[in-house]
């Protein structure tokens, strides 16, 4: 059995968010808004409620995931 972390995924939710910054739900849903308004204005496609990790962890903690 393999250990995956929140992280290993490919998409992140709200409520990863909430675990990871321990903060609520409904601002989690706010900061993913903004980063998929951010890369919608990059004219990337995006999925609602979701956020790619590789661009939430270069945007939040300033990593470039290889």
């Amino acid at each position: 059995m393999q250990n995956t972390t929140i992280l290993d995924k490919l998409y992140l939710t709200a409520q990863d968010l909430s675990e990871l910054l321990n903060i609520s739900v409904g601002h989690s849903y706010k900061i993913i808004r903004s980063l998929n308004n951010e890369l919608s204005e990059q004219n990337f496609l995006i999925i609602a409620g979701r956020v790619p990790t590789a661009f939430f962890c270069e945007k939040y903690y300033g990593l470039k995931q290889n």
